[in-house]
């Protein structure tokens, strides 16, 4: 089946977080495309809606086998029905990691710039905060491993969150890298929580390496969160995984989650999840296909017309971070150019202190609206 990327679907007045506006504002900010979801995943909620009894629901072994097929054979991580939770979505299971690998008063370290629930969840929960500032060579981010190293040993650091690919910087890390900051983690027996929500989102060019598959011997220090709601835009179907390989650590992890029954998920949640992994990638590959055409569309654009943009081309995702110092010298203020110009994208600043004057363009969507938000953009930042 060939699909309409370039369908402009109005999504106003319809609950929308992203077009949530009163006004004829273009929304190119938080992580949701603009496109109709695949068709298979459409026709599963139509037969769940049909069958007429919405009762209580468990994952079934279809699901179970879904999952594995998926993320065996693209990723080469072998999983085990028993290696999977279910959880209502990354950022609770953020939340869950840290009760499970932590106390209250422990050091936990992230990178900065990060996504931002990884440093509130820290905070919100009663943890120190430890930020390592990641380090751009070439127009791209590495891994500051020294300054991990220094961090680990001066705050005596319990459990590292880790976003692969990142958001908001799109790096797909390498093996080589993941290795060397396992060996670290292992060096001074810190836990390991890996965010790969955004691995079905790689770009051409770039392999992604899930966390967990290196982490032999280190396993129950080790585990990895996903979910299929950015990779096929569901992200209104709450729904999300948590893998790891230990026995003792899975059992953690659940009692946790019963604690505060967060181990089940809805019918459509199951039913959208399975079918994703069945039948959707076809319309994966369309969209990334048409994705990476968004980027480099934009990344001409603003070689054009704001040359001065810093445009660090992500390795994966929809995401592209941009440097606007050049354009202001006040996060609020430069947002507020925006804003009056009727274009939205994500202010950096909510993204740690890496984040000053930096901004993150959302462009998943329809060619024609991509263009008038990237026109609103210019006609705000030239002026």
């Amino acid at each position: 089946m060939q699909y309409n990327f370039d369908e402009v679907i109005d999504r106003r007045n319809t609950g929308s977080l992203k077009w949530h506006y009163t006004d004829d504002t273009i929304a190119l900010w938080v992580a949701d495309m603009d496109f109709r979801a695949a068709q298979p995943i459409v026709n599963t909620i139509e037969r769940v809606v049909q069958h007429g009894v919405l009762g209580y629901t468990k994952p079934t072994a279809a699901l179970y086998e879904a999952i594995i097929n998926w993320h065996g054979s693209r990723y080469g991580l072998a999983l085990e029905k028993e290696n999977i939770l279910f959880s209502h979505g990354v950022v609770p299971s953020l939340a869950l990691m840290l009760r499970v690998f932590t106390e209250v008063g422990d050091a936990v370290l992230v990178n900065d710039p990060i996504y931002a629930p990884f440093m509130t969840k820290v905070r919100d929960n009663g943890r120190q905060l430890i930020l390592s500032p990641l380090k751009e060579v070439a127009g791209r981010y590495v891994l500051d491993l020294a300054d991990i190293e220094a961090k680990i040993v001066e705050h005596d650091v319990k459990l590292f969150l880790f976003c692969n690919p990142h958001n908001p910087g799109g790096r797909v890390w390498t093996e080589a890298e993941l290795k060397a900051l396992l060996e670290l983690c292992k060096k001074y027996d810190v836990a390991v929580v890996s965010d790969e929500i955004h691995q079905d989102l790689t770009l051409s060019g770039h392999e992604f390496v899930p966390f967990l598959r290196l982490a032999t011997g280190y396993e129950h220090k080790v585990a990895s969160i996903t979910s299929m709601t950015k990779t096929f835009n569901v992200a209104g179907v709450k729904g999300s995984m948590i893998f790891a390989k230990d026995n003792v650590l899975i059992q953690q992890m659940s009692h946790e989650q019963r604690l505060s029954d967060e181990h089940d998920l809805n019918l459509f949640a199951y039913e959208v999840m399975r079918s994703a992994y069945e039948d959707g990638g076809e319309w994966l590959a369309q969209a990334l296909t048409y994705i990476e055409a968004n980027i480099d569309f934009a990344c001409d654009f603003l070689a054009q017309h704001l040359p001065d943009v810093k445009v660090m081309r992500p390795e994966a995702s929809y995401l592209i971070w941009l440097d606007c110092s050049a354009y202001g010298q006040d996060d609020q203020m430069l947002y507020k150019q925006l804003r009056a110009a009727k274009v939205e994208l994500s202010a950096g600043s909510q993204y740690g202190e890496e984040g000053h004057l930096k901004l993150r363009l959302n462009v998943a969507c329809p060619r024609a609206v991509l263009l008038a938000g990237l026109e609103r953009m210019r006609l705000a930042l030239q002026d």
